[in-house]
């Protein structure tokens, strides 16, 4: 391995240009098998009210449990992956959510369905913070928003087809055969990942001068010295707030709202979310390399400009969309914030030093999904109040502000923030 002069990226090995690809594409499948397991039990609340007699915020507590659990371990996997194998943390957390997922199968009480998607939020957390470093180190600037839009629309397309196959198994078999069948293609995945992953720089340790690992007080005291990603943090503070009120109850509301059976409604409410975000991810990460490759600060503004054209979409919930009008909503929303979001990572990567990135990952994450959990549970109160067309149109001035934050940060911190980040990839030493 090598070192570019203060450039921050880890050259790939042997395998060069060729495996880092291959790289991004494993991960983009674990991804896939990750959200999938989380979706799945949205496209079923039908089925699970009806068979363990639970209310909206009986539900409600099952996605924040998950959301809760994986908000608080996401900064301890954090600094493990800046600390361990990242490559071995991402197929420990493959194998652990799919046992898990498989598991759920088998879940006869509500107090049991609590405790498992607890559990999943903990194996879960490991993933993110490790794989998304882990396309940093072998990504530079100019192809690294491209590699993480790949693993996003892997994300995003796990959405979706967990959501289906559990919405028409769920029509057919039942809810349960949709976790059993999940849990068992996370566990056959997790050896081939194992196989591709260790081939290459994921075993290496990012350590600092002298070989010591950055102590964690210090690693927090230098991440709450950067104002851009304290910034962002508060960004996907907001926006993981509108993105889990709308992953967890938009089922809900196209079976309520237009009587669509559970495949139908499971399809739809994740396709129109997520087939937009993809689109608008898959694009924005070529867009966003594009610009950086002018001037990097050019990534904060396409996110806010993103953002901020997204919210407005919104709006057609103000009144009794049909459903063409409420998926086209859904669908231009979710595309500008696809476009947006293709830039979170790579941003964040911009101003944290190399050995920093998991564990600020890990905080993000931990803020977008205490604030998604709660948006989650005052949503199932609000339900019977405002009805979830009404949450749904308010989730468009979150965008708004957070596009106010970005800016915030574009004009008075971030090329501040770039520099010192350059400056500190020039002094950590890499070892295998």
């Amino acid at each position: 391995m090598k070192r570019l002069p203060c450039s921050g990226r880890i050259e790939a090995g042997p395998a060069g240009s060729l495996h880092k690809w291959l790289v991004a594409g494993v991960l983009a499948m674990a991804a896939a098998i990750n959200y999938a397991d989380r979706a799945a039990i949205s496209a079923v609340f039908p089925l699970l009210r009806s068979e363990l007699a639970l209310s909206d915020v009986a539900l409600a507590g099952l996605g924040s449990a998950f959301l809760w659990s994986y908000a608080l371990c996401s900064p301890l996997a954090g600094m493990l992956a800046d600390r361990f194998s990242r490559t071995r943390l991402v197929v420990l957390s493959l194998a652990a959510w799919s046992l898990i997922a498989l598991v759920t199968g088998f879940a006869s009480t509500l107090w049991q369905l609590i405790l498992l998607r607890t559990a999943l939020g903990a194996a879960e957390s490991l993933y993110l913070p490790a794989a998304t470093a882990l396309l940093a180190d072998y990504h530079g600037t100019q192809t690294r928003a491209t590699a993480m839009s790949i693993h996003s629309v892997g994300l995003n397309m796990g959405l979706v087809g967990g959501g289906t196959l559990a919405g028409y198994l769920g029509d057919h078999f039942g809810w349960r055969p949709g976790f059993l069948l999940l849990g068992l293609a996370g566990l056959a995945f997790a050896p081939l990942a194992w196989l591709v992953l260790r081939s290459g720089t994921g075993a290496q340790l990012i350590r600092s001068p002298g070989g010591a690992r950055t102590p964690v007080a210090e690693s927090l005291r230098k991440l709450s010295r950067i104002p851009s990603y304290l910034l962002l943090l508060g960004k996907a503070m907001l926006a993981g707030v509108g993105v889990w009120i709308f992953l967890n109850w938009l089922p809900l509301f196209y079976r309520e709202a237009f009587g669509l059976s559970l495949a139908s409604a499971g399809f739809a409410g994740t396709f129109m979310l997520q087939a937009a975000t993809t689109l608008g991810i898959a694009s924005g990460g070529v867009l966003s390399d594009r610009l950086a490759r002018r001037r990097t600060r050019y990534r904060v503004l396409l996110q806010s400009s993103s953002y901020l054209a997204a919210a407005p979409f919104l709006l057609v919930f103000g009144g009794r969309p049909g459903f063409a009008l409420a998926s086209t909503g859904i669908f231009c929303f979710s595309f500008f914030r696809g476009l947006g979001q293709s830039n979170e990572n790579p941003v964040l990567c911009d101003v944290v030093e190399p050995r920093l990135r998991s564990t600020a990952i890990g905080f993000m994450n931990t803020g977008a999904c205490l604030a998604g959990g709660a948006g989650v549970m005052l949503t199932g109160w609000l339900k019977a109040d405002l009805g979830l067309a009404g949450v749904f149109a308010a989730v468009g001035a979150l965008f708004v502000l957070a596009s106010a934050l970005l800016l915030i940060s574009y004009f008075f911190f971030l090329e501040r923030d770039i520099r010192r980040q350059i400056e500190a990839s020039c002094a950590p030493t890499i070892t295998k």
